[in-house]
Formats: C-alpha cells, structure tokens, sequence
C-alpha cells in the first residue's frame, strides 16, 4: 500500500527504543516493588555484606592451610588469582549485564532493577550493595562453583574473588558517599564519575581501571557527542 494513501494509513509498530538516558538525583531513592517486604530487601546496609565476603575469604584461608590443603605460597598464588578474576567478572557483569541494552520491556525492566536505578539515584547508599540474604547466596554459590572446579585450589580462588567483590564494594561505596581524596586515589572518582554522568558506555571498572584499559573502554578527556 502506498504510504501517502489517504484511505487508511499505514501503521507500523516501531521497535522498542533505547530510552534516553536518566537523570541522575542527588537525594531519595525508587521504590521497585509494591510488596514491602521485598521493596525493604533491596535495601541494605554496606556493612552487612562486607562483613560476609571478607569472613568467607578469612575462613577459606584458614580451613584450607589449617588441614594442609593449601601451602602458604600456593594459598597467595590463587588469592592473587582469584582477586584477577573477580575484576574481569566485575567489569564483564557492569558490561554486558548492568547496562544491557533494553531492547524489550522485559529487558528494560530488568536493566533498571538491577543497575539503572543507581544511574538514576546514584546517592542511594542503601542500595549500593546487595542484601545479605542474597550475599550468603551468592558465596555459598561461588564456593560450590570453585569448590567442584578447582578441587582444593578452589579455597584460594574463592578467597581471592570474595576479597575482591568486598573491595569492589568498599570503593563503590566510599566513591558515591564520600568527597575525593587529595591525592592519587582521586582518579578513581574521577573514572566513576565519567561513567555515571559523561560517558555511560565507558568506564566500567570500578576496583581497578585495568580492564578498561585493556579492552579499550577508558573514558576520554572530552564526552562523545
């Protein structure tokens, strides 16, 4: 049919659009689910899954030197490990699962949930880790997961990763809370800053900027138009 006919139009269904991006608040925070006791497990306070992964990492070391399942220098090969592969895992996931393209509404919902709120209310220290609940969860799956992988070395790549995801936190939280240091430690807010309010498909890495130096996502000096 011809587009300009008059007799009745035709009408297309567009794809589902990247939205425009959000803008960040400096205060308050989204409510994502009506049930309230879901709606209050989304909040959390950083220490409480701090305290987990640092303990799980402790307690990894010591069972596995403690019965002889790990030497001393093998137990530091695999922690050194273990805290590589976390950051590739971290920058990986911020990559290509927090900011996966909401090309469907059940993927922009998805997006949001899990990342694009804290675009949105980036201030939002309660939601700048998840809730303990889902930190057991989340050790308990990552043990089982290097446990049956590594065999024994699995207690020092856990340690290694688990340390890792709680500095990963650690920074993310004094990044979003607290004014930049006066020192070297400002590139850090710096990078972060870049990915949260210049370039949001750069910058990735929030522990270590190796990754982005790598794979070649470091912001630059000057916002892509």
């Amino acid at each position: 049919m011809n587009a300009t006919s008059s007799s009745q139009p035709e009408v297309q269904k567009d794809p589902v659009k990247k939205p425009a991006a959000v803008k960040p608040k400096a205060k308050g925070s989204a409510q994502l689910f009506q049930n309230p006791v879901l709606e209050r497990l989304t909040h959390t306070h950083i220490a409480g899954p701090l305290s987990i992964f640092f303990a799980v990492a402790a307690v990894s070391l010591y069972y596995s030197l403690s019965r002889g399942l790990l030497t001393g220098l093998s137990a530091f090969g695999l922690f050194l490990g273990g805290w590589l592969l976390f950051t590739l895992a971290e920058y990986l996931v911020h990559r290509y699962v927090y900011h996966i393209e909401p090309s469907t509404p059940g993927r922009a919902k998805f997006q949001y949930t899990m990342h694009g709120v804290h675009h949105e209310y980036p201030k939002d220290k309660t939601r700048l880790a998840m809730p303990p609940i889902l930190t057991v969860f989340v050790a308990s799956l990552l043990f089982f997961i290097f446990r049956f992988t590594f065999g024994n070395a699995g207690f020092g790549i856990l340690a290694g990763f688990v340390f890792g995801y709680a500095l990963y936190l650690f920074v993310h939280y004094a990044i979003h809370m607290y004014a930049p240091p006066k020192n070297f430690l400002k590139f850090w807010w710096h990078h972060h800053a870049m990915h949260h309010y210049r370039q949001e498909d750069e910058a990735f890495g929030v522990s270590t900027t190796l990754w982005d130096h790598i794979i070649g996502t470091m912001p630059s000096r000057q916002p892509k138009k």
